[in-house]
């Protein structure tokens, strides 16, 4: 027993320090490129389409995720996973066209979403009941640690416009090679129905007793390709200077990392939707008064830090609410349906904001935030799901 649980930490300590510089990875790679495209006067429109490819990259792959997931279990696909995502890292610097960057968002989104697949469903599947919200938040922790560090680099780019690619791609390879101390293991063999069903009967069934957990998934991916992408553009052209907006971006990532672990167990204790009514009513509520005071920098910041609090855990409390409700056969399926609702918000972020900033629209962009957090709000506030092996939720 002893011995299987030294094994767990070790496994899960791996996964966490991995799944932390993925994340410093995206962190930097949303406001960096958005910065670059502005120097070079792309338009807003253009830069946030581009910003896109690495959510259409998931989409992409999603579907063909969970089979070899299954056959081949979690190891194999984490390392491929990360192969694809340093490597495309180091090729931004060679060639500087907007259709390649591109190709590589795409390359980086299925890289990207194959490690966040495999570890975040081999941390799902081996977590207690009892200690799964806590989990999850240190893997989100881990996650939105490397995403407040990310920006910070952007600013690199005076001294070489490649050198924050460099630096990354580094730093996920170095993590990459820690795959290689973890044995290998398989998820729950499906049986009955699901078998029978095939990947379009899972997501069905899945979706169906789990849909509102994919909220979470949904409304943070709307919140980080947002801000990163399309807030960056919006708050230089208001007359913010680029570190300034880099500290913008860290406060809100610093205020998820605060609150991610007490959320994570108080979720535990009081249940997932209790926990997620409140992150979206508060979050919402910073970003609106944010939006009255844009004429302040520091009091932008201190609502993006509020904002961070908030509705910086929502990702991992969607996976906590999601396995909740799902049967443990469907955690893989549950998992990459997570990836897949995450990825349609991050396509709607940058989508929408780009059209935000093209009309040039008279209320704050972060009103529009503010008014979208508030929508997931009241489509989550009458619904109250069955929780499997729960009394409360």
């Amino acid at each position: 027993m002893e011995i299987e649980k030294t094994i767990s930490k070790s496994r899960f300590s791996i996964l966490v320090i991995i799944v932390a510089i993925s994340g410093f990875s995206q962190g930097m790679l949303l406001p960096l490129i958005s910065v670059i495209f502005e120097r070079d006067g792309v338009s807003s429109a253009m830069n946030g389409l581009n910003a896109t490819g690495l959510y259409i990259g998931t989409l992409l792959v999603s579907p063909f995720m969970e089979a070899p997931l299954r056959r081949f279990g979690y190891k194999p696909v984490i390392v491929i996973g990360g192969l694809i995502v340093f490597i495309s890292l180091w090729l931004f610097p060679l060639w500087k066209s907007i259709v390649f960057w591109y190709i590589l968002r795409l390359l980086i989104g299925i890289g990207d979403h194959a490690l966040h697949f495999a570890s975040q469903t081999w941390v799902t599947s081996f977590s207690p009941t009892h200690r799964l919200g806590r989990n999850i938040a240190v893997y989100g922790l881990s996650f939105g640690l490397g995403f407040a560090v990310g920006p910070l680099f952007v600013p690199l780019i005076n001294i070489f416009e490649g050198l924050p690619f460099i630096i990354s791609g580094f730093l996920c390879m170095l993590a990459w090679s820690l795959v290689f101390f973890l044995k290998n293991d398989f998820p729950d063999v499906i049986k009955g129905k699901q078998e029978k069903g095939g990947t379009i009967k899972r997501f069905k069934m899945t979706i169906a007793v789990a849909w509102l957990a994919f909220l979470g998934p949904f409304g943070y991916g709307f919140l980080e390709s947002s801000l990163n992408a399309v807030y960056p553009v919006y708050a230089l052209r208001s007359g913010f200077a680029e570190t300034s907006v880099s500290f913008l971006l860290a406060s809100f990532s610093v205020g998820g990392l605060v609150s991610q672990l007490p959320l994570g167990m108080l979720s535990d204790r009081i249940g997932r939707r209790a926990v997620f009514l409140i992150t979206l009513s508060g979050g919402a509520t910073a970003f609106l008064i944010a939006s009255f005071l844009e004429a302040s920098l520091i009091g932008v910041l201190g609502m993006f830090f509020t904002a961070g609090l908030f509705v910086g855990s929502i990702y991992s409390l969607g996976i906590s609410y999601m396995s909740d409700l799902a049967p443990k056969e469907l955690l893989p399926t549950g998992n990459l349906l997570c990836g897949i609702f995450f990825s349609l918000g991050s396509l709607l972020g940058p989508t929408l904001g780009g059209l935000f900033l093209e009309l040039e629209v008279s209320f704050s962009f972060l009103l529009l935030v503010s008014l979208f957090l508030a929508t997931l709000f009241f489509i989550s506030v009458g619904v109250r799901p069955k929780i499997r092996g729960k009394a409360f939720n």
